[in-house]
């Protein structure tokens, strides 16, 4: 019942992610999950070896490896980690500045950070992992009546039912309360202070962004169509290459009808070149052309190839050829 609550409580925490945007829902969708998986882990996997010197290494280790787990998945989930490893492998990153690699850096780790920050905060919340890791180190004279004989090792043990005699049993309910007085208030404080930050930065952003309000929404909503067309007309486009290629080979080639649909509306494909695919990918820093402003990679290099301005598009573009 309690861990029902407990996954109550955070859905409505967490459903204030939700907005219009994909990234508020995506940042949803991963603190809910992370929200239920550090609970299952509490209810169904924790258990507190309750000896002295293993109680601080697995408390701290139940609250950072997960934690560090969830930061690299999400950096190597994130499209913008790839974009900067591609920037840097065919431009050297020659016309990526200090700012740009910051303000991008900043986007990777802001979408990683939200999962380890979640189970981070729901653990320090929960005060489990907090009280396994730190009850060895409560000062027993700090506890009205408890016998002074008794060191670290006696006080490891009191996370765990009946670990302890049964005439030091009455200690735990105060020790208890201490550790998880402890734990809330540094999560609490956690909380704050990111909220801080994320106000802050959200501030710089929109002063020094050099597009205002309503484009940059504008810009957000053509970016989010042009990668879902382009990874759509992407699929159709291997498909058919690679029917036509299937059909070379053997002669005849498998097809539903939805693909013969498709192939008997694009009769050919040519293959895209390397140059043309290493001009749309990398990191995109916002440009204007003639006072138009160029959105992607994409834009640019379909804007340069409608105008037949191959110098220019070389020099924008700027693709090392090794």
């Amino acid at each position: 019942m309690a861990a029902y609550a407990l996954v109550t409580e955070n859905f409505k925490f967490a459903s204030l992610f939700f907005k219009s945007k994909d990234v508020m829902i995506f940042n949803g969708l991963i603190a809910l999950g992370t929200v239920a998986s550090q609970t299952a882990y509490n209810v169904f996997a924790f258990e507190c070896p309750c000896s002295s010197g293993r109680n601080y290494l697995y408390g701290l280790a139940a609250i950072g490896v997960p934690a560090l787990a969830f930061f690299l998945v999400g950096v190597m989930m994130n499209k913008n980690t790839w974009d900067l490893v591609s920037e840097c492998r065919l431009r050297r990153c020659r016309k990526l500045s200090i700012a740009a690699a910051f303000a991008l850096l900043g986007t990777v780790f802001g979408r990683a950070v939200v999962a380890p920050i979640t189970w981070s905060v729901i653990s320090l919340l929960q005060g489990q992992a907090y009280t396994c890791a730190f009850s060895e180190f409560v000062n027993s004279s700090t506890l009205p009546g408890f016998p002074p004989d008794q060191g670290s090792e006696v006080m490891a043990k009191f996370p765990c039912p009946g670990g302890v005699p049964t005439e030091l049993q009455v200690f735990w309910p105060e020790i208890e309360r201490r550790m998880k007085y402890e734990s809330q208030l540094i999560g609490w404080l956690v909380v704050a202070g990111l909220s801080l930050m994320v106000f802050l930065m959200l501030c710089i952003k929109r002063c020094t962004s050099p597009l205002g309000y309503r484009q940059e929404e504008y810009w957000d909503d053509y970016r989010h169509n042009e990668k879902t067309l382009f990874q759509r007309t992407a699929a159709v486009h291997a498909r058919i290459l690679a029917a036509e290629n299937v059909k070379t080979f053997f002669g005849f080639v498998a097809l539903e009808k939805e693909e013969k649909e498709q192939l008997a509306e694009q009769e050919s494909v040519r293959p895209i070149c390397s140059t043309n695919w290493n001009r749309v990918t990398g990191v995109y820093l916002y440009r204007e052309n003639n006072g138009l402003p160029l959105y992607s990679r994409l834009n640019k290099w379909s804007t340069y190839s409608l105008e037949n301005n191959e110098e220019a598009m070389e020099k924008e573009m700027d693709v090392l050829i090794s």
